[in-house]
Formats: structure tokens, sequence, C-alpha cells
């Protein structure tokens, strides 16, 4: 890897584009390196990690309305909605935006932390798309996600959004530009373009996952993405883009992230070095927020020394300063408290997600989200009886570089009415690569035919299965068969809009 100094640079300096953080990602994207075996596996691994959690929410309304909306734009030549036959297709951008809310939908696909927040899986829905629209194998769609993969978790690796309310898909288009640029072939000087491009329109504030969280939490990065295609189709036009987007003295990093005299070092792949980012990343064997995964597999452990749970006094959270400002007490969020609130809101408090565990001793993606669930009297007293606090060791251990000391989870307290105190702490969850039982092929398998049961025909699970698992010799022209389709007459079709 290589560290690039990124700082802004007034006008009048004439910043050279070789100088540039938009030139050095569309050098990366712009390498044919070759995409190592343990990375292809992966890839195939989050093909089909995407695809479960996409077709398990396929009538709900969020995406629903997508759908819809994607519909409205066919295309002979284009690409394919999930729930769809393959044969039904639209345009492109309009296909990464349906599948991008599906896949988002249910907080269920991959994740990387580090300086800021990722679903890196983001990137699959737009790339497929174009490489479904163009044509391209599934070598050359290996190939895109790779660098999608890698732009993405490089720029999480070393700018962090969340201190300036940034959303995280201001990291997210540039990787999907990049990822498109690799997948098509193109030269560096138009992935430049292209990433410019999707960073100037993609920086937007974190209140789409503040307050009322909405379902515009499922449509963010499914936005990014649309955005994405159409910042490369314009640019492979031959239009330009705001230069520099980063280091410009009125661009992002001035007016948006640090300010003026800030500093960062992104760290690259070498000219050559292989792509490797993804096997950093980590999926949710869990419906819900990633910082809440050990958590989760905490309470499952803890409850069997709870014999009677209206004997808890309260429940201390020991974690990290992302766990308790995003999802905890810290964020100082009434609805996360509030029994009527979203879906959306609920899988971003680990206090109702920490109850619920405690109470049920098993995660389901729907029933522990049901408003009959949420309302529960029991489930209520013993929710408002948590808290969270921040630890400093586990900031630390949040933020560490060591992948061996990094970890997402928390100690615990529980206090029982009659003065003893049950303890326990998990540093990852069982699924992460560290933890108890990490995710193989097998287990992404498993929660496809998990999540898809009673949806979709046995038939069609076990053709995408054996589709997906092919996807690096699946031939040009053959990418729809990545597409998986419900049985006809069972997509709801929502509320009419303008078109």
């Amino acid at each position: 890897m290589i560290d690039h100094d990124v700082r802004v640079s007034p006008s009048k300096a004439g910043l050279k584009r070789e100088d540039q953080l938009a030139w050095k990602i569309a050098g990366v994207a712009a390498d044919t390196v070759a995409v190592t075996e343990d990375v292809t596996a992966m890839i195939v691994n989050r093909v089909i990690d995407n695809a479960s959690v996409a077709i398990a929410s396929s009538n709900r309304h969020a995406i629903v309305s997508a759908r819809d909306m994607a519909l409205a734009r066919p295309n002979k030549a284009g690409a394919s909605v999930f729930g769809m036959p393959s044969t039904q297709r639209v345009s492109p951008e309009w296909a990464a935006w349906a599948n991008g809310v599906a896949v988002r939908e249910l907080d269920m696909h991959d994740t990387f932390l580090a300086a800021d927040y990722s679903h890196p899986g983001d990137n699959i829905p737009p790339i497929l798309a174009v490489a479904q629209t163009m044509g391209k194998s599934g070598r050359d769609l290996i190939f895109g996600l790779a660098t999608g993969y890698e732009i993405q978790i490089d720029l999480v690796r070393a700018i962090c959004l969340h201190e300036h309310k940034i959303d995280h898909i201001a990291h997210l288009c540039p990787a999907q530009a990049a990822g498109i640029g690799t997948l098509l072939g193109l030269q560096q000087d138009v992935i430049y373009q292209a990433v410019q491009q999707a960073v100037h329109v993609s920086f937007t504030t974190r209140q789409s996952r503040k307050g009322e969280i909405s379902s515009w939490k499922a449509y963010a990065p499914a936005h990014s993405g649309k955005l994405a295609i159409e910042a490369v189709d314009r640019v492979m036009r031959g239009e330009g883009a705001p230069s520099p987007v980063y280091e410009g003295e009125d661009s992002v990093i001035a007016w948006m992230l640090n300010g003026p005299q800030a500093h960062y070092v992104v760290s690259l792949p070498a000219p050559g070095e292989a792509k490797r980012a993804i096997m950093d990343s980590y999926t949710k064997e869990h419906s819900a927020e990633y910082q809440s995964q050990a958590l989760i597999d905490l309470a499952f452990r803890m409850r069997d020394k709870i014999s009677d749970f209206d004997n808890i006094d309260k429940i201390v959270i020991h974690t990290s300063h992302h766990t308790h400002y995003v999802i905890g007490t810290g964020a100082n969020d009434p609805q996360k408290m509030d029994p009527q609130a979203s879906r959306e809101t609920l899988d971003h408090s680990i206090m109702y997600i920490f109850a619920v565990a405690l109470q049920d001793g098993s995660w389901h993606h729907v029933d522990s989200y049901a408003p009959q669930r949420a309302g529960r009297a029991d489930t209520v007293r013993l929710w408002h009886k948590i808290e969270t606090t921040e630890d400093p060791e586990w900031t630390r251990r949040y933020r560490a570089t060591d992948p061996n000391e990094l970890s997402f989870g928390g100690s615990v307290e529980i206090f029982m009415r009659d003065g003893t105190r049950i303890v326990d702490e998990m540093a990852v969850a069982n699924a992460h690569p560290l933890g108890a039982k990490p995710f193989g092929r097998d287990d992404y398998i498993r929660k496809f035919q998990i999540l898809t049961d009673g949806i979709i025909s046995a038939a069609e699970s076990n053709r995408f299965l054996e589709a997906a698992q092919e996807l690096p010799h699946l031939p040009a022209g053959d990418l729809h068969r990545l597409n998986v389709a419900l049985p006809v007459g069972t997509l709801l079709v929502g509320k009419p809009g303008i078109l």
C-alpha cells in the first residue's frame, strides 16, 4: 500500500491532477492486476449475501416503491430487478436503485468499520447492473467489485465523515464509480472525472440515520449507485467534473470535512498490488446495526444466568464511542426508547435490541421488530432499564489498526434487585472472521436459504446458488443468471407516483 497525503490546495497553486486523490483512486481502478482466489471466493459469498437480504425484503414498502419506479423505465438491453423475471429489464441506473434499496432495507449485509462506517456490499447493485447492461462476464464483474470494495474501504479507513455529520455514502459513490470504471476497462483520465463527479454529488448529511429514521436509510446507498452510474455515463460522453474535488479550496475537505488546514493520509494499493480490502469486511448474522452483532450474541449467552427478567434492576452496556453515541443512549434520541418507533429506528437502538435478544434468545429479521413485539409491556420495562456508556478501552479497540485487537462489542453489567451482578463481555460477533463461528460459504448459503424460504421456489433457490458459485466462469452476457425471481403474482404493487 502507498500512503497519499491529501491537503487543501489553493486554486492559484494549480494542483496537478497526478497529485490529486481522485486521480490516484482512478489509477487503482485502471490497474488490471489479477484478483486472487480468496478474494474471488469472498466476492461470490457477498453476491449470495446481497441476494439473501434483497429477496427477504422484496415486499416491504420501501422496496415496492423503488421497484415500481424502476419498472417504469423499461430497457430491453438493460439490467434485471430482484423479484422480477430476468427477461424483464430496466435502465441500469434504475435497476441499481431498486436492487440497492432491497439490499439495504434489512440492514443485514456486509459491513466495514474504521475511521468511518460503511456497507461495502452496496457496491454490488450498480456494478452488477452495468455489467448486465453492457454484456460483461463474471470475471469482469469480479474485477469491478474488487475495486469497489477496495476504494470504499480505503476511504473509510482514512477519512471520518461522521464527525462532520456527513453520511457515509460520500465514500460509497466514488467507490461505485471506480468499480464501474474497472468493469468497463475505462482509462484513468475517464475514471478520474467520474470519481470527481461522484464525490461532488454524494455529500449529504447524517440526518438520514438520526431521529425518526425513515426508509431513506435504505434509499441513500441506492441513490448513490444511481448517481455513480450517471456520473460514469456522462464522462464516457466527454463531460468533466469539479476539480480538484477533494483538495479544492471551495470543495469537500475545506468546507465539509476538517477544513482548510486538514491533512489526511489515504493508503491505496500500489501499481500491480492486488485489491484485497474485501477480506477485511464482515457480514451480519443478525438483522441489526453491526455494532449490535456481538451484543446480540452476548445477550444469548447471558440470558441463561437469569431466571426472572422482572428482577433486573438495571443494565449498563460499556462500549465504544460509536456504539454509545450512534445506537446507544449517548445519541439522546428519545425515539430509540419508543415502542412506536419505526423498524429503521429500532435497529439503531441497542437498548431495544439487547432487551429483545436477552428475553428471546434468538433474533429474527421480521418478528424481532414486529409492532406487537416492540410494544410488549415486559419488554418495554426491561428496555427502559438499559443504558450505555462509553468505555475508553472499547473505543481504543474499535479504532485499533491491529486486526487482532479490533473489536465492535462491549461488556455488560446486569444489576439484579437482590444486589447480585452478572457481568460478561464479547469483543466480536460469532460470525466475525475472528469470532466463535466465522461465516464461510456454507453459512452464506444457509443464510440465503433461511431468508428466502417460503418466498421463492426450491428450484429458483438452487438455480441461483449454482449460478452464483459459477460466477468466475460465467461468460459474457450471462450475468442475468444472478437475478432471483419470485413466483408470478406474489410481488406487491405500491401507490402510483408521477410516472
